[in-house]
């Protein structure tokens, strides 16, 4: 399974680039619910103010160069800016709150369910695919709005309800349901927790995902409360493209996790040197693929933040080892997989594992790292 770290930069990067225009667009209302939050006290001044005023202008003159418009802005300066910024906290402190425990049961789940490295990978499809449903309903295809998910209407009371109260607690459990309220980018992160296997990786990715939202998500709850046209024009287009490149990024992934493609080059793999005879160890010897003295072959695949070789050419017909070597090894790199064997393994930091491949047929053998970003092939051959 993927690191935890690997995953909370996922899931903040995501985020960043996704999460908070698309979550906005499904939540936007409610933050600005929490956002437009006032005072009753102070709902109350203008009218005691103005009946004041009233009766003083009756006694006095107003005062030279005092006009309406510098009162008015007077007044204004005397309104405090935290009080705005208090609830949106609140706000996102629910909603950190809701989705980083959501993401540890989602990883209880996911390391119950234990699923394969093509199921993972079907995951992974199916959120991009999630992703490609919000861009279209942004772009107003009325074929897919039933399958978009919508905030129900009682969240939306509950939204005009907390402009009316001096608490905390309100906004705070405003954007602690939220979590009920999935976006597409969440409902994909979610999927994403699931494949983590761990409450704390699951933890990790979605509390990620929140917190790479926070500042943009802060930002157009506020023009939400200004404008309901907030991802209208030019930044719904903007939003619909940076959302549709992250979900041809994730489908991408999870055909490269199942096995079924690899979008590397030649250019960019290494090719290893053919299986020549080793000093009689059981261990790889310098080459990355050796044969020792038993006949028994043993690929050497090198694994620091990236695999090396990616690309190996063995004999097919042979009993055959691969040998994982962790030099300080991290990342994703480390959740090893091969999709067509069902093989899954968490690579030492420094230090051999060693998969049983058995005896292999001519053909390909495909390897990944649990998200498919990180792959590799192994071509075995009947005459080398």
């Amino acid at each position: 399974m993927p690191s935890s770290i690997t995953l909370l930069i996922t899931g903040v990067s995501t985020g960043l680039l996704a999460g908070g225009a698309s979550c906005a667009a499904v939540q936007g209302g409610l933050l600005a619910g929490a956002v437009t939050r006032r005072d009753p006290a102070q709902a109350r001044m203008p009218a005691r103010a103005s009946h004041s005023s009233s009766s003083s202008a009756n006694k006095r003159p107003p005062a030279a160069g005092s006009s309406p418009a510098r009162r008015a802005a007077s007044t204004a300066s005397l309104e405090p800016t935290a009080g705005h910024l208090a609830p949106v906290g609140a706000f996102l402190a629910g909603k950190l709150l809701s989705h980083t425990i959501l993401g540890a049961l989602l990883g209880i789940f996911g390391a119950a369910l234990q699923p394969s490295p093509r199921a993972q990978a079907v995951l992974l499809i199916i959120a991009g695919a999630l992703m490609v449903l919000f861009v279209l309903d942004l772009f107003g295809v009325k074929a897919v709005g039933r399958l978009v998910p919508r905030p129900p209407a009682s969240f939306g009371r509950l939204a005009r309800r907390s402009t009316r109260t001096t608490s905390m607690a309100t906004p705070a459990l405003v954007g602690f349901a939220t979590v009920l309220v999935p976006c597409g980018v969440t409902l994909s992160m979610e999927l994403l927790a699931i494949t983590a296997g761990s409450p704390i990786a699951g933890a990790a990715v979605m509390a990620g995902f929140v917190l790479g939202t926070a500042p943009l998500f802060a930002v157009l709850g506020y023009l939400f409360r200004r404008s309901s046209r907030a991802l209208s024009g030019r930044l719904g287009i903007a939003t619909g493209v940076v959302v549709l490149a992250v979900a041809a990024w994730t489908i991408g992934s999870g055909l490269q996790a199942g096995g079924w493609v690899s979008f590397k080059t030649s250019s960019t793999t290494v090719a290893a040197a053919a299986p020549t005879p080793s000093n009689g160890s059981t261990g790889a010897s310098d080459g990355p693929v050796s044969i020792d003295a038993s006949g028994k072959q043993v690929i050497t695949l090198t694994v620091t933040d990236f695999y090396v070789p990616t690309q190996f050419t063995a004999k097919a017909g042979v009993p055959t080892t691969l040998v994982l070597r962790g030099k300080d090894s991290g990342g994703c790199a480390r959740a090893f997989t091969i999709p067509e064997l069902g093989v899954q393994e968490i690579v030492k930091r420094d230090g051999d594992t060693n998969v049983d491949l058995g005896t292999r047929k001519p053909g390909t053998l495909r390897f990944s790292c649990a998200m498919g970003m990180q792959t590799g092939t192994i071509d075995f051959k009947k005459d080398l």
